[in-house]
């Protein structure tokens, strides 16, 4: 299984970024995508998370209303937009992916760096 993110970059402040996590060597079919982020000196926390079947979605609460999660099933590909960015969102964000709603993410991607100037 491999897990490939991009889109990362550095974005002013109230700009946006549109992450990418493309998924190979896995048939999707119950799993479940999430992105993740590990800010400098912090634990890595949740960012939001998609059902590959049924597309439903989940949001850590400081990210709901901006920001957005989608996926593309004919390219195994997920999309985490981000809008209304701010210094503190500046972080390594990490794709991964999980068998079924509740199972321990089993794999995860490299990560792709996103810094916010004020």
């Amino acid at each position: 299984v491999q897990l490939q993110a991009s889109g990362g970059g550095l974005v002013q402040a109230r700009g946006s970024l549109r992450l990418s996590c493309a998924l190979s060597g896995l048939t999707v079919d119950d799993n479940v995508m999430g992105w993740f982020r590990q800010a400098p000196g912090k634990e890595r926390e949740f960012v939001a998370s998609i059902t590959w079947r049924a597309g439903r979605t989940y949001y850590e609460d400081s990210m709901k209303g901006r920001s957005t999660i989608s996926r593309i099933g004919a390219t195994n590909t997920v999309f985490l937009l981000l809008n209304n960015l701010k210094p503190e969102d500046t972080a390594i964000y990490y794709c991964a992916t999980s068998a079924a709603p509740g199972s321990n993410w089993h794999s995860w991607g490299q990560g792709t760096q996103v810094t916010v100037s004020s």
